[in-house]
């Protein structure tokens, strides 16, 4: 049991679409929006109320400060991403080479100069960030699955990423600040 009285290998984690806090299984991948089985529901009170108040979630016009960074992306879901659907498509059936083959011709474009990603995520992106042009805002060390995090933290502003492999799918994704 961890200081937030979730279960073993549960962490909070922020929501960037939704701006909520929400709860994800390190392990297993799992995310979900009510508490696990086996959560201290008092410690979880507590918890939530020093950590994930009002006050205390990022908001737009929070700065860089505290080691978060500011990127955007670009998301390409197939099959075997952990949920097969998006905004734009109820139930995606490509495979991941169908959406590596997709991917690459959207870096091909930014890379020529052709396009941007933020231009590309508003009807490409397969993220609900997609309205934003992909802009996730701010997020800290272990807000972001792992493989994402790592390659938005190496970027420098205004670079963009190769392709990153996550649960979720396929990503470009740009450093803003």
């Amino acid at each position: 049991m961890s200081e937030s009285g979730l279960p073993t290998d549960w962490i909070v984690k922020q929501s960037t679409s939704r701006n909520l806090p929400y709860y994800f299984n390190t392990q297993t991948r799992e995310s979900r929006w009510d508490p696990p089985d086996g959560t201290d529901t008092e410690l979880l009170k507590t918890y939530m109320a020093n950590n994930h108040s009002a006050a205390n979630t990022r908001t737009e016009g929070m700065d860089a400060g505290n080691g978060k960074i500011r990127a955007a992306h670009l998301l390409v879901k197939h099959n075997e991403s952990r949920r097969p659907q998006s905004w734009r498509e109820a139930n995606i059936t490509r495979s991941k080479d169908e959406a590596l083959n997709i991917i690459k011709g959207y870096q091909e474009q930014i890379q020529s100069g052709q396009t941007t990603l933020g231009a590309l995520a508003v009807s490409e992106s397969d993220c609900s960030s997609a309205r934003k042009r992909g802009d996730l805002g701010f997020f800290g060390k272990n807000e972001m699955q792992k493989e994402f995090e790592e390659n938005a933290f190496a970027l420098k502003p205004g670079e963009v990423s190769g392709i990153v492999e996550t649960a979720s799918g396929l990503h470009l994704i740009e450093r803003i600040q």
